[in-house]
């Protein structure tokens, strides 16, 4: 099958990396599109990337990629989680470690929901997560956000931010999200084109 564009609706350079690695083993190329997401106030990612994806399907009726993802930590109630941007943005990393001074319970999850979105009656929404822990100090240069704190469960001890991106991309939300697209877009479009045959 021949690869296949679609446009990724987002201004982190970061996460294009991550998804364009991920994507590229089912041939599907992504284009970087920065025409900014509008996003609504909700505690549900899936809802927040939803609505964005429909708005940008409005302004470039392509098919697109949104992604929205967040950090929650247990002891914080669940903090920043859909606000985690804002808050990596304000108070930082170590803001973080700052607000878990003393507390034992570290953990925590990552969780992604990227949405497909191929007319506006047609978006699908691909929702995962990554179990881990809070790490005691920032740790490692690579990744962006909070994965210099971040432990997956699964993993060798290293936060994301010391994991190399293919094998950050191997255990985190992002990637096992954008994989469940990859491997049902595949399915979707080989199924269509065997039915057209038939």
């Amino acid at each position: 099958m021949s690869g296949e564009k679609l446009y990724f609706i987002t201004g982190n350079k970061h996460k294009f990396l991550e998804a364009s690695h991920i994507l590229s083993i089912y041939h599907i190329e992504l284009e970087m599109l920065n025409i900014g997401k509008l996003e609504i106030q909700s505690d549900n990612l899936a809802e927040i990337a939803l609505f964005a994806a429909k708005d940008a399907f409005k302004r470039i009726r392509k098919p697109l990629l949104v992604e929205d993802a967040g950090l929650f930590i247990k002891c914080l109630k669940g903090f920043p989680g859909p606000f985690s941007s804002y808050v990596y943005k304000t108070i930082g990393v170590n803001g973080i470690l700052r607000l878990m001074e003393g507390l034992e319970n570290r953990e925590a999850y990552f969780e992604s929901a990227v949405v497909f979105c191929s007319s506006p009656q047609f978006c699908k929404v691909f929702r995962r997560r990554i179990h881990g822990y809070i790490s005691l100090k920032a740790k490692g240069s690579g990744g962006f956000g909070f994965d210099p704190i971040f432990i997956p469960k699964g993993g060798d001890g290293s936060t994301f931010a010391e994991l190399s991106l293919q094998s950050k991309c191997s255990l985190s939300h992002r990637g096992i999200a954008f994989k469940a697209f990859g491997e049902w877009y595949n399915r979707y479009f080989r199924n269509k084109f065997k039915y057209f045959r038939e």
